[in-house]
């Protein structure tokens, strides 16, 4: 499997390279429009190589992906950790509550009392 993973990262890295071969001649972006560049006083725009615009185009992509889904599985995550606590208070008090049955018993009896499964 993981020459699998290799093959397919040197797949997308073979076509990265090709993009950016197909794509190197420079391209003006602007950043705003004219007209409030203008009024900033500042003209807010670069000259790049294409690819490398498709490549920040695509990793700004992911990240707003990555941030959406973040947000998206809030509730979720908040679910799992309200049943985590509830859990881990449910097995404290099953604990007690051994001990409690368990007082003035043998040892060994309330050990195995312990290790047997309830039903």
């Amino acid at each position: 499997m993981r020459y699998v993973k290799y093959l397919f990262l040197a797949l997308v890295a073979i076509c990265l390279v090709v993009v950016a071969l197909a794509n190197r001649d420079s391209v003006n972006v602007q950043v705003l429009p004219p007209e409030l560049s203008a009024y900033l006083g500042q003209p807010f725009s670069y000259t790049l190589p294409l690819y490398l615009i498709i490549f920040i185009s695509i990793v700004v992509g992911l990240l707003i992906g990555f941030v959406w889904e973040w947000l998206r599985e809030h509730k979720h995550r908040a679910e799992a950790r309200a049943q985590r606590r509830e859990k881990e208070k449910l097995a404290r008090e099953v604990k007690g509550l051994k001990r409690r049955t368990n007082e003035g018993k043998d040892d060994v009896l309330a050990l195995l009392d312990d290790a047997q499964p309830s039903r």
